[in-house]
């Protein structure tokens, strides 16, 4: 109580409402709580559960007493009382329902109806409230605000609790923004939802089973602001949980795929973490090949001296070779300097193809199928290399290919002291990213895909 102490009087009270009805459609609501309650004082507040507005507005729906018919009848009634499926557990869904609210089944509920109806919510339990509200001002001349509640489980919180699903004449957020708390520390963005909290107190006399679908509030000074329990709902804009587990999977694999894209500038204060190139490594190596073979290497080069000692050797390969072309010394050092990016980044792969699983026809000469064989583990490479890629950018990891060790195969065997079978698959520059990085707008596939 003290937390409100700006609301609350030095004593608050929570009263049951006895002798209410079993309503059906139709009934007169306000006209049985006015006889029930004629106690009723201006700044009290109605909490009524929304079981009530379901049965005396008409949202009950006839259901066979066939457990399996039954079941059947709810799953087609929560799909039309669902905008979005949020998670699903075996049977049980937790949806975004029709008012925006997110609960299990989108409140469709058999549970204090006949055994031949199912509930569903009230269409508009805001619109209720200030039906109610209204109605009691004109039969008892009391100024009370009215909450209508639904019970809802809660996300990481084992159990469940009431909250409000509909208001008037309550303010449903206490805003403590601005103000500063007694050890002198600013409440920046403190915000108590107020209409949850009544709707759970008045819950502790109501209770589940013993017919006290009312109770009333009292003691709390609550002006009324114009807000209702819808805006309690989070907008989707401001919501960090707002992707469902099915839409966070496939956007997950689609971003990953798209953040996918060459990066030669790192942050070079912050380093790499090696668990996450470790997991990206590891999916990586479940990339598709041969004969249910894994003839994928990544050597992560974590030694500076070793790295050192490979990126000169190679390098000197490199300009050997350019020059053995015929190429002139400013395009030669122009075109090593391009290399540099393996010094530059935090972390440095190299991805290798091994002959592992590799099958031989040519015995004792070469067959054909042998080249096949070879291309065939090659591209197995090549899938497994784009799956590192694709990890580490879920990982929140940039990247860049660089395939010219493939050109100095024996370099890196020689100088790493690697088996002579493995064959070079590219580098991986591995590292923070400078800048964030946005998923790219896939390509027309048009331009690459035929379709006969």
């Amino acid at each position: 109580m003290a937390e409100f102490a700006d609301h609350a009087s030095t004593r608050l009270e929570i009263l049951p409402v006895p002798g209410m009805p079993e309503f059906r459609p139709g009934d007169d609501l306000p006209g049985a709580l006015a006889a029930a309650a004629p106690w009723l004082r201006d700044g009290d507040v109605v909490v009524v559960t929304s079981k009530v507005f379901s049965k005396v507005e008409g949202r009950l729906v006839p259901a066979p007493e066939d457990e399996e018919e039954r079941d059947a009848l709810r799953r087609t009634l929560v799909d039309a009382e669902t905008e979005r499926v949020l998670a699903r557990r075996g049977r049980t869904l937790i949806v975004a329902g029709k008012l925006g609210i997110v609960q299990a089944a989108a409140g469709v509920d058999g549970s204090n109806v006949r055994r031949d109806e199912l509930a569903l919510l009230p269409a508009d339990p805001d619109a209720s409230a200030a039906g109610l509200r209204a109605a009691l001002r004109e039969r008892l001349g009391v100024d009370v605000g009215v909450v209508v509640t639904d019970t809802l489980g809660r996300t990481w919180r084992i159990g469940q609790t009431d909250v409000a699903i509909g208001s008037a004449g309550v303010p449903v957020l206490h805003r403590y923004g601005g103000a500063v708390d007694p050890q002198g520390n600013d409440l920046l963005v403190t915000e108590i939802a107020l209409a949850d909290e009544l709707a759970a107190a008045a819950d502790l006399v109501k209770g589940k089973l013993g017919g006290q679908p009312v109770a009333v509030v009292r003691g709390m000074t609550l002006p009324d602001d114009g807000s209702s329990a819808r805006d309690l709902v989070r907008p989707v804009a401001e919501d960090l949980f707002w992707l469902g587990t099915e839409e966070a999977i496939a956007r997950g694999r689609r971003e990953a795929v798209l953040l996918r894209r060459s990066t030669r500038t790192f942050d070079d204060d912050q380093p790499v973490e090696e668990d996450a190139l470790r997991r990206a490594v590891a999916a990586a190596l479940t990339a598709p090949a041969p004969h249910h073979s894994t003839p994928f290497r990544f050597v992560w080069l974590r030694d500076p001296a070793r790295r050192a000692a490979l990126l000169d050797a190679l390098r000197d390969r490199w300009r050997a070779d350019l020059a053995a072309d015929g190429r002139p010394d400013d395009e030669i050092e122009r075109r090593l300097a391009r290399g540099d990016l393996l010094r530059r980044a935090p972390e440095l792969v190299l991805a290798f193809r091994t002959r592992e699983g590799m099958h031989t026809y040519g015995d004792p000469g070469p067959d054909p199928r042998d080249a096949a064989e070879r291309d065939m583990f090659t591209v197995a490479g090549g899938a497994a290399v784009q799956a590192l890629l694709v990890a580490l950018a879920a990982e929140g990891l940039a990247s860049c290919w660089v395939g010219s060790t493939i050109f100095a195969p024996d370099v890196a065997l020689r100088v790493l002291g690697l088996p002579e079978d493995w064959e070079a698959l590219g580098a991986v520059a591995v590292g923070v990213p400078a800048e964030p990085i946005g998923p790219r707008e896939p390509r027309d596939p048009a331009g690459g895909l035929v379709e006969l």
